[in-house]
């Protein structure tokens, strides 16, 4: 249930549904999140939006402040038995990390049914997947970091099962980063959840080979969007969204992708969507004949593969995942650019070191800003272009960046 109220009114526990006003007078960019964090809380209450919509069904129990002793990055919490206990952040950490450990293990078990009567020649029934779409769809709502990173660390043995889990999450998560409705939201979710079932019509000698592939073994590969077209296009609850994204996943916006060579435009919003969440996935995750890449490595080469994404929800989703490639030039909320570096933590999440005020165009110390796939005081807002700000040798600049030589004028 809905409920509107001034910004002064929202507190630590509330689960924020949106924002009224405009999108530029609030500070975060995600609409729907639970208000965990002190520094959030202060820039709600700092913002010009006019009023705060709450989903008091999704919030925390009724809240006990703590006493002023107390350290303010906790809460108390009133549990259903009436009993106050205290939750510290790791505690909230620590139970979103159980539910979605067990949200992963039930989609798992779901998908694997689904995918070995696939490959029996059973009917594939969308509807019966819809808890399956609706439990991630939370999950990712809750906390879409912790949940997006758990389901990308997959063994080699669950790959096919577990692929199709981590990309219904992350085209979750990139279709709340692009406004779309709920429901489009579920149905990309079930788009990305089955984009892969025509994979069972290929033999698990080629699907699993170590090796190289021969030309008819490539050939079996390549023919799997339409088999998954196929085996959807009569089944109970499939969306115009599902059948899309089976069949188009692999198409390129230059035109050079399987299997009809579709260019621009052509390509459905949901197909080009699902083509950026399975290859991120797919390149993240270790297979039986590669070890995945780091998160910030993948985004770095899908970024330089000229011609293969939207270029514009290629960007949303790197924002939505909080992993920028490294080198880009960006532009925060806080109107400050900075530069994205480079992956030497091996970490999850990206870092950007600022350095320049957009709004006055003069220099500022370095400062590190750590990227996050939740709500945050500061965030990347837009690419930019180094030649837009008069960065003519991008080049050299970035490298002293990088290197931590340059500092206030």
């Amino acid at each position: 249930m809905l409920q509107r109220i001034a910004p002064s009114q929202v507190k630590i526990g509330m689960y924020i549904h949106g924002f009224e006003g405009s999108w530029f007078s609030h500070p975060f960019w995600r609409t729907r999140f639970l208000l965990e964090r002190p520094e959030d809380l202060a820039a709600v209450l700092a913002s010009d939006v006019p009023a705060v919509l709450i989903d008091v069904e999704r919030g925390l129990p009724a809240l006990v402040p703590e006493t002023p002793r107390a350290s303010v990055s906790r809460v108390q919490i009133a549990l259903a038995a009436g009993a106050p206990v205290t939750m510290a952040p790791r505690d909230v950490a620590k139970a979103d990390r159980e539910e979605a450990r067990k949200t992963i293990a039930r989609s798992k078990r779901v998908m694997k049914g689904v995918f070995d009567g696939a490959r029996l020649g059973d009917p594939v029934d969308a509807e019966a997947v819809m808890p399956v779409v609706e439990d991630i769809s939370a999950a990712v709502d809750r906390n879409p970091g912790m949940f997006i990173d758990m389901a990308r660390l997959k063994s080699k043995d669950e790959y096919t099962y577990m692929h199709s889990v981590s990309v219904c999450a992350l085209m979750v998560n990139l279709a709340r980063q692009i406004g779309l409705d709920e429901d489009q939201v579920r149905s990309m979710g079930l788009a990305g959840l089955l984009h892969d079932v025509g994979k069972m019509a290929v033999p698990d000698e080629v699907l699993n080979k170590p090796g190289r592939l021969t030309e008819e073994e490539f050939a079996l590969i390549r023919a799997h969007p339409e088999q998954g077209h196929a085996m959807l296009e009569h089944g109970e609850g499939v969306t115009q969204e599902v059948l899309d994204v089976s069949l188009l996943h692999h198409e390129k916006v230059d035109g050079s992708g399987y299997p009809y060579g579709l260019k621009g435009d052509a390509i459905s919003l949901a197909a080009r969507m699902g083509a950026i969440c399975d290859v991120y996935d797919a390149l993240t995750s270790d297979r039986q004949y590669k070890q995945g890449w780091t998160p910030l490595k993948a985004a770095t080469e899908m970024h330089g593969w000229q011609g293969h994404f939207d270029r514009d929800l290629l960007f949303k989703f790197f924002r939505g995942i909080g992993v920028v490639p490294t080198g880009l030039l960006v532009r925060m909320r806080s109107n400050r650019l900075g530069i994205a570096l480079p992956d030497g933590g091996k970490e999850a999440r990206s870092k950007v070191r600022v350095f320049h005020c957009a709004l006055e165009r003069v220099p500022l110390t370095l400062e590190d800003v750590f990227l996050c796939s939740s709500g945050g005081a500061d965030h990347i807002v837009s690419e930019e272009d180094p030649d837009r700000w008069g960065f003519a040798d991008w080049g050299k600049l970035s490298e002293q960046l990088i290197a931590g030589r340059i500092g206030r004028a």
